[in-house]
């Protein structure tokens, strides 16, 4: 694991676009589209309206989401809606380069299902493999809708649906979290640097942070 440390979000930040900008340019040298997955909740606003600001060339990222709220996507709780209104709306791409979960599906099983094959489709028949997969992490070490005591490591769907008392969800599984080529661990806050340095030290296996493949992971943390 590679570990930035930095004294405020403000240079966490720059050094986060200082690593995009860097992937970017090597997928465009090697002529290769960019699947960049995001996250959702209030850890990445200040990270989504400065990526906003910089010049890469969008036209060649698609963006997909770790996971997905099963709400409408014009509700304040969906993390499409977030990253829309902060980042997306703001950069140069095409309606085509966005991947979200559709959750006017009956389900939030079926809009499972549906993101699955959604995804199936974009890869096509090279391996599923997510160029940067952006995570935050909750103060019980989940990550995306994976969450302590439901790892479903065995689960070798693509996504599933995670009943939760809040909203029910839709989650990329660990699996695929970990063939991703980069794992942007993004922890902003002190207090998230504090939780993730005990749950380290717990070593339990149970949680979520605890399972991700620390050789793909560059962690952001805040000093």
């Amino acid at each position: 694991m590679r570990i930035i440390r930095k004294n405020s979000e403000k240079l966490l930040i720059e050094s986060f676009i200082r690593e995009f900008k860097k992937i970017c340019k090597n997928n465009e040298l090697k002529k290769k589209r960019l699947s960049f997955v995001l996250t959702g909740g209030s850890s990445p606003i200040n990270l989504y309206k400065k990526l906003s600001k910089i010049k890469v060339n969008w036209k060649n990222i698609d963006f997909f989401w770790g996971d997905e709220r099963y709400v409408s996507n014009k509700s304040v709780n969906s993390n499409y809606h977030l990253a829309n209104k902060t980042f997306l709306k703001y950069i140069n791409i095409k309606k085509k380069q966005i991947f979200p979960v559709n959750t006017t599906k009956s389900s939030a099983k079926k809009s499972s299902l549906d993101y699955s094959n959604k995804i199936k489709k974009y890869f096509g028949k090279n391996k599923i493999s997510f160029d940067i997969i952006l995570l935050g992490m909750g103060n019980d070490g989940h990550i995306a809708s994976i969450f302590p005591n439901d790892l479903q490591k065995k689960n070798n769907k693509i996504t599933r649906n995670v009943i939760r008392n809040d909203f029910e969800r839709i989650t990329i599984n660990l699996k695929e979290i970990n063939n991703s080529k980069f794992i942007f661990l993004w922890l902003n806050t002190k207090n998230k640097a504090k939780k993730y340095s005990q749950i380290q030290n717990n070593k339990n296996k149970q949680i979520p942070v605890n399972n991700i493949k620390r050789k793909n992971t560059v962690l952001f943390l805040l000093k």
